[in-house]
C-alpha cells in the first residue's frame, strides 16, 4: 500500500528545528570563540539586574555607569597591554596612588611658589605624578625584561614597595590644599556637556586603538605573547617592547590617579586598592587570553563596562559589599575557566 501524501509530509517539520539548533548553536560557539564569555555575562547581567530594579535601565542610571567606568577602563587598558604580552601587573593600584601622592604634594607647594600661575603649579604637579609612576613601570619592564623575574613576584614587590613610599610621605594622612581649578575641570568639569573624564578616557581609548591595531609597536606586543623566542627569532627587540608595554601601563594607571585625585580634591595614599583585581577581570571577561597574544581594546572598554555595570545593579539590588566581593571574585574564577575552555577550542579548530 502506498503512503499517503500526508503522511510522506509529515517527517519535514521534524527535521528543521535540529537544524536550526545546530545553526544557533555553531553562531554561538562562534561568537564565544571570537569575543570570549563577555556577550554572554553581559546579557545575563542586564536581564538579571533590570529584573531586580526598575531604575538599572534607565538613561540616567546607564550615563552614571559609563561616567563611573572611565578609571576602571583607563586601567584596564594598560593591564591589558602587559597581558598580551603574557604578564600582568599588579602595581597599578600603587602607581595610581602614588601619583595621587606625589602630584597631590608637588600641586600644593608649586600653588604657593606661583599663586598667580596656578596652571602652571597644575601642569608640573601631573608631570611629578607622571614621573613617580613611570619609575614604577620602568622598574617592573627591566625586572621582568633583562632579569627575567616572574610578572607575578616583580609587580607584587614593586606595589608594596611603592605603597609604602605613598604613607610614608603622607604618614596615612590625605594631602589636601589642592587647587581649586584642578578639581573644578578635571573632577567634576564638562565640556560641549560631556564630563572631561569621559573625554580623556575617549581620547586614550582611540590612542590605544591606534597604538595596538596600526603600529609595528602594537604588532610586536602581539608577537610576544604569542610567542617570545619566535619574535626574538624575528628580529623584534623583545626586551625593549616589554619595557615600553609595562611603563605605558604604569602611565596610564598614572593617569587615572591625577583624574581621581581630582574627583576626591586631595591626595589620597589608599586609591586604587582593589583596581588591580578588577582590571585583570575585565580584561578576562573581555576575551584576553593569560597566556598572551590575544587582547582586543574595544572588549577591553565593554569589559570595564561590564565591571561597573555589575557593581552598579548589586548596589541597585542592595547586595551587601562582602557578598558583592564574593560574586566578583565568582566571575573572575568563571572568566579564567572559560579563558581555558575557550583555549582548547581555539586549538581544536586550529
Amino acid at each position: 500500500m502506498s503512503a499517503s501524501p500526508a503522511t510522506k509530509a509529515d517527517p519535514a517539520p521534524s527535521a528543521v528545528p535540529p537544524a536550526r539548533h545546530a545553526g544557533a548553536g555553531a553562531a554561538a560557539r562562534a561568537l564565544f570563540i571570537r569575543l570570549g564569555v563577555l556577550p554572554f555575562f553581559l546579557a545575563g547581567a542586564l536581564v538579571v539586574f533590570t529584573v531586580m530594579s526598575d531604575r538599572f535601565l534607565t538613561l540616567d542610571n546607564i550615563v552614571n555607569v559609563v561616567r563611573q567606568s572611565v578609571y576602571l577602563m583607563l586601567v584596564s587598558l594598560g593591564q591589558m597591554l602587559v597581558l598580551i604580552t603574557g604578564g600582568f601587573d599588579l602595581s597599578v593600584g600603587a602607581s595610581i596612588a602614588l601619583t595621587s601622592v606625589v602630584s597631590a604634594m608637588a600641586m600644593v607647594a608649586l600653588a604657593a611658589v606661583f599663586p598667580e600661575a596656578i596652571w602652571l603649579a597644575i601642569l608640573l604637579g601631573a608631570f611629578a605624578g607622571f614621573a613617580a609612576a613611570s619609575v614604577i613601570g620602568l622598574v617592573n619592564g627591566v625586572g621582568v625584561a633583562y632579569f627575567g623575574v616572574s610578572p607575578f613576584i616583580m609587580t607584587l614587590g614593586v606595589s608594596s614597595v611603592a605603597a609604602g613610599i605613598s604613607l610614608f610621605l603622607t604618614g596615612g594622612v590625605p594631602v589636601s590644599g589642592l587647587p581649586f581649578e584642578f578639581a573644578d575641570v578635571f573632577g567634576f568639569g564638562r565640556l560641549w556637556g560631556i564630563p572631561v573624564p569621559v573625554i580623556v578616557a575617549a581620547v586614550a581609548v582611540a590612542v590605544m586603538w591606534i597604538v595596538m591595531a596600526r603600529t609595528r609597536t602594537g604588532a610586536h606586543i602581539y608577537a610576544i605573547g604569542g610567542n617570545i623566542k619566535a619574535a626574538h627569532l624575528s628580529a623584534i627587540h623583545t626586551k625593549r617592547t616589554l619595557i615600553f608595554a609595562y611603563g605605558l601601563c604604569a602611565l596610564i594607571a598614572s593617569l587615572t590617579g591625577l583624574l581621581l585625585t581630582a574627583r576626591v580634591e586631595s591626595g589620597e595614599a589608599n586609591l586604587g586598592g582593589s583596581i588591580a583585581l578588577e582590571s585583570i577581570a575585565a580584561c578576562v571577561i573581555a576575551g584576553v587570553s593569560l597566556r598572551g597574544g590575544i587582547g582586543r581594546v574595544e572588549n577591553v572598554v565593554l569589559g570595564a563596562f561590564f565591571i561597573v555595570l555589575v557593581q552598579n545593579g548589586m548596589n541597585l539590588a542592595q547586595v551587601s559589599s562582602y557578598m558583592q566581593m564574593v560574586l566578583l571574585g565568582g566571575l573572575l574564577i568563571l572568566a579564567v575557566v572559560f579563558d581555558q575552555v575557550r583555549y582548547r577550542m581555539m586549538m581544536g579548530n586550529s
